[in-house]
């Protein structure tokens, strides 16, 4: 169980959607500082004196060392940084998977690797934002990266959860950001998804089903998978 208040945390793909919301809930919530990563830190709105622009990217191994050097007080870590291309996975051109494992799984190892040894000092705290298509095949190569994120975040409870560190996986379904500007589907509101995975981490959570779709996907996990699709086929 984290209070928030006080802390220092480090948002990744935090120039847009969810990434943003959390640095404004955060702020609300009386932390300490906010590192706002992005690629390009310019694209970082510095409103609040305790929001430090960060150049991040979660895909080069050099730009996580320096951005670990820089924010060397981070006590949570907020993996939300993440890119959907969409393919079948049976494309023999399989660029699109490997772009967003790079990304979407490869990427929050990174981060969380470099901040570990602190996180534990600490007590801290990651949260790793996966999705609903962690189990329903959504996006094709979109949900195979997600998926890979849902075991990825059971395997870094077991080494850091011994260690003090609450590692939390958040699941939604479609939200309401640029992402999803395409999609004609029900999406939730980035502020609704973002206030219930700070509540969550505040009580101890360590896994947050963010909407409707969400709860009843994973309550159906020992269907196969032709069950659980059925309700989304015409």
């Amino acid at each position: 169980m984290t209070q928030l208040v006080n802390q220092t945390v480090l948002v990744t793909g935090a120039n847009r959607g969810i990434g943003r919301e959390f640095v404004r809930q955060l702020l609300d919530r009386g932390v300490t500082k906010v590192y706002a990563a992005a690629r390009d830190p310019r694209t970082i709105l510095a409103d609040d004196p305790r929001l430090i622009p960060l150049q991040l990217d979660v895909t080069d191994a050099g730009s996580v060392a320096r951005a670990a050097e820089i924010a060397q007080d981070v006590s949570v870590v907020v993996n939300n940084a993440g890119i959907a291309r969409v393919g079948s996975v049976l494309d023999s051109d399989t660029s699109n998977l490997r772009s967003e494992l790079e990304t979407n799984l490869f990427g929050p190892l990174a981060v969380t690797s470099a901040f570990a040894d602190r996180l534990a000092q600490r007590s801290g705290v990651v949260i790793n934002i996966a999705s609903v298509a962690s189990w329903l095949p959504f996006g094709g190569t979109y949900g195979v990266s997600k998926a890979a994120v849902w075991s990825a975040t059971d395997s870094m409870r077991l080494e850091l959860g011994p260690r003090g560190v609450q590692v939390v996986g958040v699941h939604v379904g479609y939200v309401d950001t640029d992402m999803t500007a395409g999609t004609d589907a029900a999406k939730s509101n980035p502020a609704d998804v973002v206030r219930q995975v700070l509540d969550g981490v505040e009580k101890g959570d360590v896994e947050i089903l963010a909407d409707d779709l969400t709860r009843a996907v994973r309550a159906s996990l020992h269907q196969p998978i032709e069950t659980r699709l059925a309700p989304f086929l015409p």
